[in-house]
């Protein structure tokens, strides 16, 4: 064993980047599995490319997996890395702007070859490991791929097959420097390769021999320790944003005591709700891959107006096909949870990035007078209670209701205290009784106090009405062609949006003062950087504040109160001004549109700047 000195650190940020097929989603995934179960308080960030198997060494082939870990609270995967991985020259081409000057790069040297070089536009001649244009950074060379091979040489297994295992050296390794142990990752080669027992030997040899390599090589002089951080008591577990959507739905499910019927679509980044959900059916869930967007949300609509809890999911070329449907949901007023997944468009787009575009379109995406709930989650745990929430909404108030996510929230991870099932409220349901000959007819549009019609379930005696999206006239249902009915019904369902106001939170601040100078007001995935982004004004003496929207149509009755008590307020938006538009509508104040439309999230520092330079 090599002498190495250890050091404490509060935080890290490490960045896993290689080809689409090095395996650094994977890589990055058992890291934070183990950094989790380690107690550390973390935030990932997947970043890969559109195709499957993008082509190998180029840049626009790159995949990176990014987690910020410590031993105090994280909200972001962190603006600039640490540690930089690279497993080709592409990677390190990419990735180089956003390492720390003297951050360490871990670089494969086989990853460096004359072929990588002309695939990554990088002349022959500026080999960057050998012409000194990383002096700046403390540069590990490590020919991965050669040491692998060794590792498996007799293990009959072919060089392609070899070279897969490559990602396991570089995860055992970087366990070795941060004093994460491998076990984990150990039972989870087991569990995933139980069947093939040479590539689960493999994987676990070529992991061991990363840890040991670490050992016994003299090239690292420093280990880091990172301590657990000091979180709320309970039981955690790492969590995606779209695993906690799909719990979030299933906990719904159980809570309303309704089946839960989820038709769909496969469209990234929303399919893995789809897979996760299909993974349940011991709690009555019924997944339905449809031919097409608009079958899924058809067979959704049929299943609220059987009585089920009803989900569609899909992102923004998705929504857009299903925007007749959800008129018909509206005009029906049945339940209806529409999920949607933003990803950077318009059309295809690129569509593995995050994007928050998608606002106006579930505001106003529909023909006619439209309105429906919007919600919007802000990390990935907040996935679950937004989705419960959207379920809850949706049952109690007869109604269509947007959950918003986004592919950052949605690929990405952090620790979640999950609640227990006795945590969580009831919904109560109610269906229409049936009826009697004796009794008064029944009237399918006769409203609450939340002027919610009754849920009528097919097949209930008594219960007979008309369907369909033709108008319907004000308490019998029936079709109506009058102007004055047609006007009445319009101004009935915004009025029963806008009610929900009286069912939900008031804004809070999150962050800083209850007045003063400027307010960040922010909707989504952006929570992260805009929370860091005011701690680090704050502490500069800044007269800054943060509140966050979860609850977007109708917004929060004390919004416009809150707005009042500042002197600017910006909202940060990965769009081209979306929100911003709709609070200067509704409000007549000259909010400042801060906006960034890259397909990648906010760093920190980038609302920093701006903010001082509003201010300044």
């Amino acid at each position: 064993m090599t002498d190495t000195t250890d050091k404490e650190l509060e935080s890290v940020v490490i960045r896993f980047a290689g080809d689409s097929g090095d395996g650094m989603q994977l890589t990055g995934t058992q890291f934070t599995n183990a950094t989790a179960l380690h107690g550390n308080d973390l935030a990932t960030f997947p970043d890969f490319p559109a195709e499957i198997r993008a082509p190998l060494g180029t840049l626009a082939g790159v995949s990176g997996f990014q987690i910020h870990f410590g031993s105090t609270q994280i909200n972001t995967p962190g603006d600039n890395s640490d540690v930089l991985v690279a497993m080709n020259v592409a990677a390190l081409k990419v990735n180089i702007k956003n390492l720390k000057k003297g951050g360490v790069i871990i670089a494969n040297v086989d990853g460096f070859d004359s072929k990588n070089m002309r695939l990554a536009n990088v002349p022959e001649d500026q080999n960057p490991l050998t012409d000194g244009s990383l002096s700046e950074y403390d540069l590990k060379t490590i020919d991965v791929t050669k040491i692998t091979r060794a590792a498996l040489a007799d293990s009959g297994m072919t060089t392609k097959e070899i070279d897969r295992c490559k990602n396991m050296f570089v995860l055992g390794l970087v366990y070795w420097m941060y004093h994460r142990p491998i076990d984990s990752t150990m039972e989870f080669l087991r569990a995933k390769f139980k069947k093939n027992e040479a590539v689960m030997n493999a994987n676990i040899k070529v992991l061991n021999a990363g840890w040991n390599y670490g050992e016994t090589t003299e090239m690292f002089a420093n280990r880091y320790t990172v301590a657990p951080a000091k979180m709320e008591a309970g039981v955690y577990r790492s969590i995606m944003g779209n695993q906690a959507a799909a719990y979030g739905l299933i906990a719904a499910s159980v809570k309303s005591g309704l089946p839960l019927f989820y038709g769909t679509y496969p469209i990234t980044p929303a399919t893995d709700i789809l897979h996760d959900l299909a993974k349940y059916k011991n709690f009555n869930i019924k997944t339905y891959q449809a031919e097409d967007e608009i079958a899924g949300i058809c067979a959704s609509i049929g299943a609220a107006f059987g009585g089920h809890l009803a989900v569609t999911g899909s992102s923004g070329p998705g929504i857009a096909l299903k925007g007749e449907a959800i008129g018909l949901a509206t005009m029906l007023e049945l339940p209806l949870v529409i999920v949607n997944i933003q990803r950077a468009g318009p059309s295809t787009g690129l569509p593995t990035k995050t994007e928050q575009a998608d606002l106006m379109q579930a505001m106003y995406g529909r023909n006619g007078e439209c309105p429906v709930i919007i919600l919007a989650a802000q990390s990935p745990s907040d996935c679950f209670t937004l989705a419960f929430e959207a379920c809850k909404l949706a049952l109690q108030h007869m109604i269509p209701v947007f959950f918003l996510s986004d592919g950052y929230i949605a690929n990405g991870a952090e620790p979640w205290k999950f609640p227990s099932a006795a945590d969580l409220p009831e919904i109560p349901v109610s269906f229409a009784p049936a009826r009697n000959a004796e009794d008064a007819k029944f009237m399918p549009y006769e409203r609450d106090e939340k002027l919610s019609r009754p849920w009528a379930i097919p097949g209930t005696k008594g219960l007979e009405h008309r369907i369909g999206g033709l108008e319907k006239q004000n308490i019998t249902g029936n079709i109506s062609y009058d102007a004055a009915n047609h006007e009445l019904m319009v101004h009935l369902r915004q009025e029963k949006v806008d009610k929900v106001a009286d069912f939900i939170p008031e804004q809070t601040i999150d962050s800083g003062e209850e007045s003063g100078d400027l307010l960040i007001l922010g909707w989504g995935g952006t929570y992260g950087a805009l929370r860091t982004a005011t701690s680090i004004l704050i502490a500069e003496g800044y007269k800054v504040s943060h509140s966050h929207l979860r609850y977007i149509n109708p917004f929060p009755k004390n919004l416009a109160t809150l707005l009042s008590k500042f002197k600017t307020v910006v909202v940060p938006e990965l769009n081209n001004g979306q929100l911003v538009k709709i609070i200067r509508d509704k409000y007549f104040i000259d909010a400042i549109p801060y906006n960034k439309i890259q397909g990648q999230p906010f760093m920190s520092h980038e609302v920093v700047n701006k903010i001082k330079q509003i201010l300044d």
